[in-house]
């Protein structure tokens, strides 16, 4: 008996009343059910509603109940009806009832049947089989959410292995392993599918078609529309200063590139990295070039798209979120402002409770995860973050950006003059440009540059001068000035916590 059936089995016999099975394997879910039972089935009863208009006993066929109109209320009223007898236990599986999890009706009717199972009135149990997670608050007490478990890396070769002698193809074990490294994350219908139409195209089977396996991988981000899939093209010559941050993730680089060399070694795997500090300072860019360092995908995590508006919903997204970017791994997740992601946390209301149990899932999986999952969350006001999340061993460290000095600006001035007038950058006097830009973060000079050139092309210029970039410096009102008192606190803040610099 798998884990998932001894898990059905536990909460059956511990007489939970509602069982949702959070899946798209259906079909596997089912014979889940079947298996946990096969050796009971005498005294043991499980019935299936088709989704349409019918009750049927899965094992028999035979038919326990029609309805013409298609109504589910009039379905659980039925089993509602049935009194404990020497028929033993039944199982009531409801297919895809998410639609009805609006209909106060069917919400009633569920809700009066776990009541009676819980008194012992009903010897039943109802098993909710639906990919959508959707709970309504009425009957949240009573619905136990049972996730299903990812084939383990042996399943994915043992399916491989099956699909290959199914096709009279040979795969070579090290090429095997390649394979069901790939397929991890991915459904056993999804794996049986991607490997069937690879085997069926090919007479050899290579390593170079893993690159089907990741386009279903995307398509998975694409379809559940929870994480944006990115393709960063900065690198970390793109970032003007910041070496103290740069040098630490290039020696993650060699540690992400040989993973099992350096678990042979003794190295922890990499959780990732906190970077605070003032807006517009290189922040984000360090997201995207990291994923480029690593040359593995770039995941963004948006907190808004998580929540949802039934019970359980935004738990739920997060797990499927986790579950994605672990799927997708090796990969970086980036968390744009957390301390946005998680506002309200500890407060009163609905929203907050919900904030909360997100933010407690989320450090869990921080603290414990195992797989190549490298987390790279930004933030502006660490003053907002719950201090648990600051805690030593979150992240394996934590960096603050502040204003760039001179050294750091000449470096910006010259990446973003090369990147649009790379033909003018000699002419341009890049020490008259810093002595009256000082204050500018990152951002404030790529503005400054941008303007520029725009000034230049409208005006008919043929050349960028060292003019026309004083010109826009005179026309920005840099950051240090807007937030002046913000920055200088934000400052001491990160010199009392003894934050590392990412500069020097």
């Amino acid at each position: 008996m798998t884990t998932f059936e001894n898990r059905i089995l536990h909460y059956m016999e511990a007489g939970f009343p509602i069982l949702y099975l959070n899946t798209f394997e259906e079909g596997k879910a089912r014979e889940a059910i079947l298996s946990t039972f096969a050796g009971n089935l005498g005294r043991t009863t499980i019935l299936e509603w088709d989704g349409t208009d019918r009750i049927c006993d899965i094992c028999t066929g035979e038919v326990q109940y029609e309805t013409t109109n298609y109504a589910l209320a009039d379905v659980l009223d039925d089993r509602i009806s049935i009194q404990n007898s020497a028929a033993g236990h039944q199982v009531m599986i409801l297919k895809n009832i998410d639609t009805f999890m609006d209909d106060p009706a069917v919400i009633a009717r569920l809700k009066k049947m776990a009541e009676r199972i819980n008194s012992g009135l009903l010897d039943a149990t109802i098993v909710i089989l639906s990919p959508i997670l959707r709970i309504s608050k009425e009957i949240e007490k009573y619905i136990t959410v049972i996730e299903m478990d990812y084939l383990t890396d042996s399943e994915i070769q043992d399916v491989i292995r099956n699909l290959a002698k199914a096709n009279d193809k040979t795969i070579p074990d090290r090429l095997i392993k390649e394979y069901a490294n790939a397929f991890k994350g991915l459904s056993e219908f999804e794996i049986q599918n991607i490997m069937q139409l690879i085997l069926s195209q090919n007479e050899e089977i290579t390593k170079s078609q893993i690159n089907l396996v990741f386009e279903q991988k995307q398509q998975m981000i694409k379809k559940a529309g929870i994480l944006e899939m990115i393709s960063p093209k900065e690198s970390l010559d793109d970032i003007g200063g910041l070496e103290n941050l740069k040098d630490w993730l290039r020696q993650k680089e060699k540690v992400l590139s040989d993973m099992e060399g350096a678990k042979a070694f003794g190295v922890d795997m990499p959780k990732g990295v906190l970077i605070a500090g003032i807006p517009g300072c290189g922040k984000s860019i360090t997201a995207k070039a990291a994923a480029k360092l690593f040359n593995i995908p770039l995941l963004r995590l948006d907190m808004g798209r998580l929540l949802g508006k039934y019970v359980g919903e935004s738990e739920a997204n997060m797990r499927k979120a986790i579950e994605l970017a672990e799927a997708i791994s090796p990969c970086v997740l980036w968390i744009d402002e957390l301390e946005k992601a998680f506002a309200g946390i500890g407060g009163e209301g609905s929203g907050a409770e919900v904030t909360t149990r997100l933010f407690g899932s989320f450090l869990t999986w921080l603290q414990e995860k195992e797989t190549p999952v490298f987390v790279v969350a930004t933030a502006n006001d660490v003053t907002s973050l719950p201090p648990e999340l600051l805690r030593k061993g979150r992240f394996d460290e934590i960096f603050y950006v502040g204003l760039p000095d001179r050294d750091e600006q000449r470096k910006i001035f010259e990446i973003h003059i090369k990147k649009r007038r790379p033909e003018d950058f000699q002419s341009i006097q890049i020490d008259k440009l810093l002595d009256c830009a000082k204050g500018c973060s990152g951002a404030d000079i790529e503005g400054i540059v941008r303007e520029s050139v725009e000034r230049a092309f409208a005006g008919g210029k043929q050349v960028l001068t060292t003019k026309d970039l004083q010109e826009a410096i005179k026309n920005t009102h840099p950051l240090s000035e807007i937030m002046k008192d913000t920055i200088e606190k934000m400052q001491k803040e990160y010199e009392t916590r003894k934050f590392k610099n990412a500069s020097h």
